[in-house]
């Protein structure tokens, strides 16, 4: 599991490909510290696996799944990518639940200066599904960033990113047509599951269904 809150900027160096396989060399300083083989990292917000890795870089396996739907395989030579460890039991929890469980790409479509802030506008690519999940002041993670939705309309989501923020991570660097991971707050996903889930049995035996509205309204917890 991870928050959001990205340790590093590393570089892509290279990617050896097999079909819609790759694996990933990345550059990196600061996360190899406590490295071992079998770690997670996020890389631009997808969990990978640390397969090998020296003092300057580390390698991950990517499979088919996670190619199709993550931005990893537009990685050019050199480009920048957040980075972070998984989270420790002990550790300070500054963002939100991230699995690093990649839901789709979406696009920027604008970049604006507001102030000191600059909002990003971005649409999910072929993710009609994921729109429900997003709400104004709820949490979205973009490229493994976990930022706070301004805006949830039109199919459109807005996020509204600080100095710091941009000065510290990938999106110093995102243009529009740029693509981004986007992750939605698994809270929200559990719930619609929960609600959405049915199972059928044998007749003559009583039907079991998962948690109704009701249920949930009637134990307080809407």
């Amino acid at each position: 599991m991870f928050t959001g809150l990205i340790e590093e900027v590393g570089r892509f160096r290279s990617a050896s490909l097999a079909g819609e396989a790759m694996v990933l060399t990345i550059d990196a300083t600061r996360i190899l510290g406590d490295v071992a083989i079998g770690d997670s990292i996020a890389v631009n917000g997808v969990c990978l696996t640390v397969i090998s890795f020296t003092r300057s870089s580390f390698q991950a396996d990517v499979m088919p799944q996670t190619y199709r739907h993550s931005n990893l395989k537009d990685l050019k030579p050199g480009s920048k990518v957040n980075l972070e460890r998984a989270m420790l039991a002990g550790g300070r929890f500054g963002g939100h639940i991230v699995q690093g469980h990649v839901d789709g790409i979406g696009v920027i479509v604008s970049r604006k200066a507001d102030a000191n802030a600059v909002v990003f506008k971005l649409r999910a690519e072929g993710q009609d599904e994921l729109a429900k999940f997003v709400i104004p002041k709820g949490s979205i993670t973009i490229d493994g960033i976990s930022l706070t939705v301004t805006e949830a309309e039109g199919g459109l989501i807005g996020v509204s990113i600080i100095p710091h923020t941009l000065a510290e991570t990938a999106l110093q660097d995102k243009q529009p047509g740029d693509t981004v991971n986007l992750e939605a707050d698994i809270i929200g996903k559990y719930v619609d599951h929960l609600l959405h889930y049915r199972t059928s049995e044998p007749a003559g035996k009583s039907s079991r269904s998962g948690l109704s509205a009701s249920f949930l309204a009637d134990n307080g917890f809407f």
